[in-house]
C-alpha cells in the first residue's frame, strides 16, 4: 500500500497498470456471472497469497497498491465498467486514512465510494461495498491514529448500505482486535493480510456476491 513505484507520474490514476490486460480481456458470455474486485493492495496482493481463490472462477482483480479512492474513482470506467461485469467489489479507504495522496476526510472518502456504487448501478453493475480493514498505526506513515477513523468510515459505509439496500462485507467485525487494530493472526505488519487474513475475508465477500446476485 505504501508507494506506487511502476506509477508514472503523469498517470495520477495508474491507468496504464491494466491498459493491457483490459484489452486483452474477452467479453463474459451470456451465462457468465463477471465479477471485478476493485480496490487497493488488499486485493491486488490477494491474487499473491492465494492463487486458488481467483483461478477457475470469473473473477478480475483490479487492486493496485498504493491506492486511494479519488485515484479508483478516475479508473473506474475503464478497471470496471469497460469489462461488463454483472458484480464489482469495492474494497477501498485505507490509504485515504494513510493520507497516501494527501490529507483527505472521511466523509469525502465516502463521496468517492458513492461516486463509484453510483457509476456501477448506472451501468447495471450490482455492487457489494466492504469494510475497511482494521489498523492501529501505518508502519510507512506513523502516528495518524487511524483506528478511529476506519470506524467513523465503515459506519457511513454501512449505514449507506443499509439505506440503499446495497450488500455490505463485513471485514472488520472479523479480523479487529482489542486495540482496533488488525488481529495480529492476520497480518505481519499491521495492515496487510497475510494468507490466514484472506482465508477469513473469502467466504465473506463470497457470501457477499452470492447476495449481491440474488438480488433484483
Amino acid at each position: 500500500m505504501m508507494a506506487q513505484a511502476d506509477q508514472p507520474s503523469t498517470d495520477w490514476g495508474n491507468l496504464n497498470k491494466y491498459a493491457n490486460a483490459n484489452k486483452n480481456l474477452k467479453p463474459p458470455t451470456l451465462t457468465e456471472k463477471r465479477i471485478v474486485f476493485m480496490g487497493n493492495s488488499i486485493t491486488e496482493f490477494w491474487l499473491s497469497f492465494d492463487e486458488s481463490f481467483f483461478a477457475n472462477k470469473p473473477y478480475i482483480n483490479r487492486g493496485i497498491s498504493g491506492q486511494t479512492t479519488p485515484q479508483m474513482l478516475i479508473r473506474f470506467r475503464q478497471d470496471v465498467i469497460d469489462l461488463s461485469p454483472t458484480v464489482v467489489v469495492i474494497l477501498a479507504g485505507i490509504n485515504d486514512i494513510a493520507e497516501n495522496t494527501g490529507h483527505i476526510t472521511q466523509e469525502q472518502s465516502f463521496g468517492n465510494i458513492v461516486s463509484m456504487t453510483e457509476l456501477a448501478n448506472a451501468n447495471n453493475i450490482k455492487v457489494v461495498l466492504c469494510s475497511v480493514l482494521p489498523a492501529f498505526d501505518f508502519p510507512w506513515h506513523p502516528g495518524l491514529e487511524p483506528a478511529e477513523k476506519i470506524v467513523k468510515l465503515n459506519a457511513m459505509i454501512k449505514a449507506y448500505c443499509m439505506k440503499e439496500r446495497i450488500v455490505y462485507v463485513d471485514y472488520y467485525s472479523n479480523m479487529v482486535d482489542e486495540r482496533k487494530g488488525l488481529d495480529k493472526r492476520y497480518t505481519e505488519d499491521g495492515v496487510h493480510p497475510i494468507l490466514a487474513g484472506y482465508k477469513v475475508m473469502e467466504p465473506l465477500v463470497e457470501e457477499g456476491i452470492e447476495q449481491a446476485l440474488r438480488s433484483k
